[in-house]
């Protein structure tokens, strides 16, 4: 079984949105593993990936993130995700 998920935003893009997000996690002592962010639509909205560890406590924190202002959606990958598979590649 995959100690990690990726949790997959789509935020609207402008100055501060990845800061509340990160905030969240880090006011809760809840470690990102992995993070990355593309502008998508002209711009106009971010999608964002985040690496995080299963604990017991991600459920509570998806509906947390999920109630942010700026995300719009948020999708879980249990099975993990391309954009994170891709990266290892570059940086190992």
């Amino acid at each position: 079984m995959c100690k990690q998920t990726v949790l997959e935003l789509r935020v609207n893009n402008h100055p501060g949105v990845m800061s509340h997000i990160c905030g969240l996690f880090a006011r809760r002592a809840y470690n990102v593993e992995g993070i990355a962010c593309m502008p998508v639509n002209g711009g106009t909205t971010s999608k964002i990936w985040l690496l995080v560890n299963k604990e017991s406590n991600l459920d509570q924190m998806v509906k947390q993130v999920d109630k942010l202002e700026d995300v719009l959606e948020v999708e879980r990958h249990d099975n993990g995700h391309e954009v994170f598979s891709k990266m290892t590649e570059f940086v190992q």
